[in-house]
């Protein structure tokens, strides 16, 4: 009896040694870029030109509409910042939502 399990066992790794390993890839697509208008691109370099002073840049999408919104009425007036820059930074973060 010990013998037929030894044997068992031992065809039984021989089996899933000798079986294919098959690899599945998974493959993650890059973020998709988006064209800026001009307008965008101007608030994309007011945000970068400006914010970057102080702390590093978070990426437009770290954060919805209502958060920058929030977000850019707060920093406003420690950057210094007008209105009509205001509102294009917020343009440009808010682009692609």
């Amino acid at each position: 009896m010990k013998l037929k399990l030894f044997g068992l066992a031992i065809a039984s790794l021989l089996i899933y040694s000798c079986a294919s390993k098959q690899v599945v890839q998974t493959t993650t697509e890059a973020p998709k870029a988006i064209e800026l208008t001009a307008a965008q691109q101007h608030g994309k370099g007011l945000y970068e030109q400006n914010c970057a002073k102080c702390h590093k840049l978070f990426e437009p999408s770290k954060h919805n509409a209502e958060e920058w919104k929030v977000t850019l009425a707060r920093m406003q007036k420690k950057a210094k910042i007008s209105d009509e820059d205001t509102a294009s930074i917020y343009g440009y973060l808010t682009a692609g939502m």
